[in-house]
């Protein structure tokens, strides 16, 4: 939830700070310049913001946009560790007792306290002199008094060398890594719980993203592929945007059930899925596989399932809800709100043709015996050769549900 400024003050910039991105050493230039790319695609619809960038701060110039509006996109941007609405003023004292004396004349409660951050430590006052004369002029012409443990007000002013910024609130940020930073992946995205809250984990690593879903027609409908490009659409705002491949698996599952013993054909089905996603991966650069398996949860996530499903790549495959109960990961779907997508009753490949016994502990030597019933290799070809592609962005707020539905 957003705090709301202040109506009766005028904020005229939103600062950033980075958080986890403090530890990263020499790396740490790369990253915020990475996080500055992705706050502007966040924020591009806001066409009069200006940015300015320090080692530990983003100052984000609002230039009359709207400071509510702005603050609900960024919360969604990853590499953000907090933010708050922020007067900008010049760096001497005398502007910061009277900034100070306005916030708290125009604020709601009866006791508050003053924290001061010296970044120019040139600065003549030290932070604690600072507070005391912030403090003295609004103890002296107003009805609050100071509580520094628990006060219904906190003023920070944070002194730089050329400005000085004053602050009321601090709202949360979606914190770990600037998308992109870490490479790219390529999900397996499912219409399902998992997937999702799998692709919004991998992105707060840094890990970019390019989405592989399996269609089956008409055995799967349409609107199970549009309730995944849904999908998609709600976890790229934490990206910006997300691209889609569509993989047409219908021969391929067919030719499978058709030679492969029923209690294993979910087994070669994953394992065919893998072969194809390495495929694209390489296309698209990727250097990993990302899903929504969780350890014991279906009969193709035991841990002999995912040996042998595993054996057919090289590349490193990414469970980010491994561990996870389903009630974690359904927390988690509520909170970046793709659960109620999610549980939309339009089946995928995955659930249609669910076999009534599937094996829980496969073997190597007998899924491989499977495979050599039939060629294919023509089949993964044609799997990869049809893919169809496209790139999807966050819904914008005057889109109504209905439109993909």
């Amino acid at each position: 939830m957003i705090m709301e400024p202040n109506k009766t003050i005028v904020y005229d910039h939103i600062l950033v700070r980075y958080g986890e991105l403090s530890t990263k050493g020499k790396n740490k230039k790369d990253f915020i310049k990475r996080l500055l790319t992705n706050v502007k695609n966040a924020l591009r619809d806001f066409e009069k913001l200006s940015y300015e960038r320090t080692h530990d701060r983003l100052y984000i110039l609002l230039n009359g946009e709207d400071a509510q509006a702005v603050a609900e996109i960024l919360r969604h941007v990853f590499g953000i560790s907090s933010f708050s609405f922020a007067i900008r003023i010049p760096s001497d004292i005398t502007s910061m007792i009277e900034t100070g004396l306005q916030v708290a004349k125009n604020a709601e409660g009866t006791t508050f306290k003053i924290e001061t951050r010296r970044s120019d430590k040139r600065f003549a006052m030290i932070s604690d002199e600072v507070n005391r004369a912030v403090a003295s002029e609004i103890l002296r012409n107003t009805e609050w008094k100071v509580n520094v443990k628990q006060p219904d007000l906190r003023i920070q002013i944070e002194i730089h060398e050329q400005f000085t910024y004053v602050m009321t609130g601090r709202m949360q940020g979606a914190g770990g890594y600037p998308v992109g930073v870490g490479g790219k992946a390529v999900v397996m995205l499912s219409g399902g719980i998992d997937s999702p809250v799998a692709a919004y984990l991998t992105m707060k690593r840094g890990v970019a993203l390019e989405c592989i879903h399996y269609a089956s027609p008409p055995y799967t409908s349409a609107r199970a592929q549009e309730k995944v490009i849904e999908l998609a659409r709600l976890v790229s705002r934490y990206q910006g945007h997300l691209r889609v491949h569509i993989v047409p698996f219908t021969e391929l599952q067919l030719a499978i059930y058709q030679n492969c013993d029923e209690s294993y054909a979910i087994t070669i089905m994953r394992r065919m899925m893998y072969r194809i996603a390495e495929r694209i991966a390489n296309q698209c650069h990727a250097l990993a596989i990302v899903n929504g398996e969780s350890i014991g949860q279906v009969a193709s996530q035991t841990l002999e399932s995912m040996g042998v499903i595993n054996e057919v790549t090289k590349m490193p495959v990414v469970r980010p809800v491994a561990t996870m109960d389903k009630i974690e990961i359904i927390n988690l779907a509520r909170k970046i709100s793709t659960y109620e997508t999610s549980i939309l009753p339009f089946e995928d490949c995955c659930t249609i043709f669910t076999p009534k016994n599937p094996v829980t502990k496969p073997t190597l030597a007998k899924a491989l015996k499977m495979e050599s019933r039939f060629d294919f290799s023509d089949l993964l070809d044609q799997c990869v050769e049809n893919v169809t592609t496209m790139d999807v962005y966050p819904k914008s707020e005057d889109q109504a549900d209905e439109d993909l539905f």
